[in-house]
């Protein structure tokens, strides 16, 4: 009894000693959400926690829409021994100008249930355009998106009901979901970009809103990501509508020269990782990168990093050099060392 008694005292230390590290940060953006999704919310605070010892899950990006599926995950496994933790998909559907949710979900949840993690996001058709598609459109103003009664605003809201089918259907496979939207909104080449700050930051309330509350997504952490450079907090929605942040960043170098905006983000209250890297830039990469250059970087330059996706072609883990040692560092978490509690 005394021995029982005194392992229970220990699991209550140790779970105030987590709360008092993680303060109010550590409750999601959304009340309602699942237990599954707080569970992993407070993994990555705990890891966010970490100066020693394994603390940076690895992420691949798969691809689009159809195209997404294993075979990338595979790849890596088979070049460097391990399976990333993370696996990244799109719901665009670039062909049609729309959003596609069936293929992407699939490869989703067969990741889920081999034991990796999610993350999803949609290169977003611009709801101005009748055409559809638009992703680069110019001039586009945000504040019709939520304006009541006309053409762009009802295109947008069928375009949430699209995303918001596909995330109900990993939620009802138990699939807990780091559901990135906007990304890059910091820069201008998507069309919502480089917008209006509060107007953006209304745009994403919304969505939140409509995701938690209307469409009951409960299985959903809010993934922040801005391109690095300028203006990476600027477009931040606030504490109560983000779980989690990040940077973009396509370069070589990975120091604070080449990656700006990372003590901006940092600042807020969440959990950092690198929501892309791709090495080179972002265009023609030659796959011939050290990828345990990006590694050594990350630990001197940016320590608060406790997660990585890398995109997919040639910027991948599985085209590049040096990966095995990447995914095998003391520091990395693969799929085989995530908790088996994260997915009961």
């Amino acid at each position: 009894m005394k021995l029982q008694v005194a392992v229970c005292w220990a699991l209550v230390c140790v779970a105030v000693e987590l709360s008092c590290v993680n303060g109010m940060s550590g409750e999601p953006a959304n009340p309602k959400s699942n237990p599954a999704t707080r569970t992993l919310l407070n993994y990555f605070h705990e890891l966010s926690g970490r100066t020693e010892g394994k603390r940076i899950l690895s992420g691949q990006f798969s691809d689009f829409g159809n195209g997404a599926n294993l075979r990338i995950m595979e790849r890596v496994q088979e070049k460097a021994g391990h399976w990333p933790a993370l696996i990244g998909v799109d719901y665009a559907d670039f062909p049609c100008g729309s959003l596609t949710t069936k293929t992407p979900n699939q490869a989703a949840i067969d990741y889920w249930r081999q034991g990796g993690l999610v993350t999803v996001m949609a290169h977003m058709y611009n709801p101005a355009n009748p055409k559809g598609g638009g992703l680069r459109d110019k001039g586009v103003n945000l504040a019709d998106l939520l304006k009541e009664g006309t053409e762009t605003q009802q295109r947008w809201m069928q375009q949430l009901d699209l995303a918001a089918e596909g995330l109900m259907e990993l939620k009802q496979a138990g699939v807990v979901v780091l559901w990135r939207p906007f990304h890059e909104m910091n820069g201008g080449w998507f069309w919502w970009g480089a917008q209006d700050f509060d107007t953006f930051i209304k745009v994403w309330r919304h969505m939140f809103h409509y995701f938690s509350d209307t469409k009951g997504l409960d299985n959903l952490l809010w993934v922040y990501g801005p391109n690095h450079g300028q203006n990476t907090a600027k477009y931040y929605p606030g504490d109560n509508y983000v779980d989690i942040v990040g940077l973009d960043a396509y370069t070589d170098s990975i120091d604070p020269e080449h990656i700006r905006g990372y003590k901006e983000i940092v600042a807020l209250p969440k959990p950092f990782g690198f929501t892309e890297y791709g090495p080179h830039g972002p265009q023609n990469p030659p796959g011939d990168y050290d990828y345990r250059r990006f590694l050594q970087g990350i630990e001197k330059h940016f320590p608060k990093s406790c997660f990585f996706m890398s995109w997919n072609g040639k910027w991948s883990l599985a085209t590049n050099q040096y990966t095995r040692e990447l995914l095998k560092s003391p520091s990395v978490i693969n799929r085989e060392d995530l908790p088996k509690a994260l997915f009961r």
